[in-house]
């Protein structure tokens, strides 16, 4: 059972989001997951003003997105977000739903994230303020 914080965005889906078949676009998904990460992370200490400041940070390395069902417009939608893995210190692996008002699940994602030092310009080891801001234990 995994023991970290699992966190949750709610967000409506407006007009904005739509593709010309009514439905969310594909790109807006990934928009809007990571959305819901910075809104996780600056609420627990970690937003954009430290990592400028400290000039360490997440970056994506890899992700891979389903669509499971159609999102369409004004729906209200919970995005939850959760780390299932951490690898080496550096790369962590962090699950990512949309959810339907019923429940079920319209599109799952998992993304590959290191944490970055933009002077040495590599992965570094994940700092402890981090993995407090991912939510993990």
């Amino acid at each position: 059972m995994n023991s970290n914080v699992m966190f949750e965005y709610q967000v409506l889906i407006k007009e904005n989001h739509l593709d010309s078949f009514g439905h969310v676009n594909n790109a807006v998904y990934v928009k809007l997951y990571e959305e819901a990460r910075w809104d996780f992370i600056t609420t627990n200490g970690f937003g954009l003003d430290i990592v400028q400041q400290h000039q360490k940070g997440p970056v994506l390395l890899d992700l891979q997105v389903r669509f499971k069902r159609e999102i369409k417009n004004r729906e209200m939608i919970k995005i939850t977000s959760q780390t299932i893995e951490i690898r080496n210190s550096k790369i962590i692996i962090l699950e990512q739903k949309m959810l339907k008002a019923d429940g079920k699940v319209a599109s799952e994602a998992l993304f590959t994230v290191g944490f970055f030092d933009m002077k040495k310009r590599k992965l570094i080891n994940a700092e402890p303020e981090w993995l407090i801001a991912i939510g993990v234990k």
